[in-house]
């Protein structure tokens, strides 16, 4: 079956319960509908649908390149807020010109989140920790250091909330979004290129097939771990480096847990089977549900909370209809 059919069912599935639910308000599903199109692609809305699309389809990537060999990272948060940390100190605190600023930022973050997931990998590789309870719980001591140093060390001293002060080095935006887009593009560029060109993203892919064949063709399974863990890691601190050096241009704490990048783009990963392109193009969807709920909630009083039960709707009926058309094809 192919990944297509897969996808367009469940798909179809989530937006007739959908109908069928905004039919027991009273609201015309199709009036309802429109207005999340309208508001997430008309010119009043696509700069938010995009805007929020970077992180999501930024945060989707990070999560598919280890989710394309069957292994879960679940810290994505604690990756993207060290990353975002790691950016702000070099903007804060490293002398020279905005630009250097900036690319070194960039970088910090990189490596930041890079080297935190990586810690996870080796908690599973040496210590045996499996790497959903390693990634999961090292999120938690991220975000608090995150949250104790805009408290008190870098908090902004003119300002009662838990922020840092606005950084000099920025990135330049084009029509309210962030010129972080073309980076979050390139590296869904090259991740597509070394899932279909190279060995290692043929490793990847047939770890995520067969693991156990896998192991027996010889593939180091914990080399792969540690490797796809600090790519996707490194990938999920850029997008808190671009975050932080876009508008506000401060660290604000909670500001990246609240949006739920990290969740969303897991749900995009998942839907589109962590391929390159599929996972773009499900972030871009999942973003505009969420920017058009705004929309639709103006235009026909249904809470915007119905998109958030689409998405998890979506989700349930993939599995399902997964599970469905594999024991089919057991079967024939």
């Amino acid at each position: 079956m192919s990944r297509v059919r897969l996808i367009a069912v469940p798909v179809a599935a989530a937006l007739v319960l959908g109908a069928i639910l905004l039919l027991a308000t009273g609201t015309d599903p199709l009036a309802a509908y429109g207005a999340i199109v309208s508001g997430a692609f008309g010119p009043d809305g696509i700069g938010d649908t995009l805007a929020y699309a970077v992180p999501v389809a930024g945060m989707a990537t990070a999560l598919a390149i280890p989710l394309r060999a069957g292994m879960v990272n679940l810290g994505g948060e604690g990756q993207l807020v060290l990353g975002a940390i790691s950016a702000l100190a070099v903007g804060l605190y490293v002398p020279g010109p905005g630009p250097v600023k900036v690319i070194l930022a960039l970088l910090a973050g990189v490596v930041a989140g890079a080297a935190y997931a990586a810690l996870a990998a080796v908690c599973e590789n040496r210590l045996g920790v499996p790497l959903l309870i390693s990634t999961l719980l090292l999120s938690y001591p991220a975000m608090s250091l995150a949250g104790y140093l805009v408290r008190f060390p870098v908090k902004d001293a003119g300002s009662s909330l838990p922020q840092s002060p606005q950084l000099s080095a920025r990135l330049p935006e084009i029509d309210g979004v962030t010129t972080g887009i073309f980076l979050v593009v390139a590296v869904i560029a090259v991740y597509a290129v070394i899932d279909a060109r190279t060995p290692g993203g043929f490793e990847t892919k047939v770890t995520g097939w067969a693991p156990r064949f896998a192991a027996y063709a010889g593939i180091d399974r914990p080399k792969l771990t540690l490797r796809l863990l600090a790519a996707s890691g490194g990938t999920a601190g850029l997008v808190g480096a671009i975050a932080v050096l876009g508008f506000p241009y401060r660290f604000i704490d909670g500001a990246l847990i609240t949006p739920q990048y990290t969740w969303i783009g897991l749900l995009a990963a998942l839907l589109a089977g962590a391929s390159p392109l599929g996972t773009l193009l499900a972030a871009v969807f999942f973003a505009a549900l969420t920017s058009g709920g705004f929309a639709m909630e103006r235009a026909t009083q249904v809470p915007r909370e119905l998109t958030a039960v689409l998405q998890a709707v979506l989700i349930i009926f993939l599995a399902a209809t997964s599970g469905v058309f594999k024991r089919k094809a057991k079967r024939a």
